[in-house]
């Protein structure tokens, strides 16, 4: 690779983290000035955390980011337990039929979650579910995906583990807790964060299964609120986004090596 090469590939690493800094800090910008310099950058405007507590007061915001937390940790722990058992079913036990139904959950990978909404929603209606965070994360107590890469990193694992732990006198439940659940680690993790940032930011489903302040998850709750006709400051809207991204943004932040890493390890190619 020559010079002229690795400096154009700079440039457009450089426009293309530009492209998505830009809104972000235009968001920060907005969010920490009074509404009077939205359009106007001057260095030496005036800071202010006004926005952020106008943006508080003005909707029950508390309420959403508890919704949401509940919601998340609920849809982790179903998949994790669910898709667990699956992909060790999978991975180590032959049965009839194992290949055409791994096909099936294959094939859920192929399917836009969209299509579902209608069947979806008829069935949360049939079970009388419908405005309630069950509804909401009902559908996405299983992944295709979840499966897929804890089966993945579970055939990686030595089968002689399972017969010194047979030999120990360990069941099939104590070899999958004790042996294969800890060397999966990092593919938990990597698939929890991925998970927790997915249904964190969902607004599809849960726009059209909820109807009250009681179940409205932040994605939800924000787009109501930006869209009251009673002139509120972009100013406020941007802080109010900032509030409900802050959380994974921060996570990120923070984690992202680890991120990195644990997709790395789960072989993720």
């Amino acid at each position: 690779m020559t010079g002229f090469d690795r400096h154009l590939q700079t440039f457009g690493a450089l426009i293309l983290a530009a492209l998505w800094v830009l809104p972000l800090a235009y968001a920060i910008w907005t969010a920490i000035h009074p509404a009077a310099y939205e359009a106007h950058f001057v260095l030496n405007a005036p800071l202010t955390t006004d926005n952020f507590v106008k943006a508080w007061n003005a909707a029950p915001f508390a309420r959403y980011f508890l919704n949401t937390f509940v919601l998340v940790t609920a849809i982790l722990a179903a998949q994790f337990i669910l898709c667990t058992l699956a992909a060790y079913a999978f991975a180590r036990y032959r049965f009839p039929g194992r290949g055409f139904l791994f096909f099936l959950v294959l094939l859920q990978l192929l399917v836009m979650p969209d299509i579902l909404i209608v069947e979806n929603y008829r069935m949360i209606h049939s079970l009388g579910l419908v405005d309630t965070i069950t509804a909401i994360g009902l559908p996405y107590a299983a992944s295709g995906f979840g499966i897929f890469l804890i089966r993945q990193t579970f055939l990686t694992i030595p089968t002689e583990l399972d017969d010194a732990a047979r030999i120990e006198g360990a069941g099939p439940l104590t070899i999958l807790w004790r042996v294969y659940v800890p060397l999966a680690r990092p593919t938990y993790l990597a698939y929890g964060l991925v998970s927790v940032s997915h249904h964190w930011n969902n607004f599809l489903w849960p726009l059209i299964v909820t109807n009250s302040v009681e179940t409205r998850p932040v994605t939800v709750g924000l787009s109501i609120f930006s869209t009251i006709d009673a002139g509120v400051e972009w100013s406020v809207i941007n802080a109010a986004t900032l509030m409900t991204s802050g959380p994974l943004l921060i996570g990120f932040l923070l984690f992202q090596r680890q991120f990195v890493q644990s997709f790395m390890r789960a072989g993720i190619k």
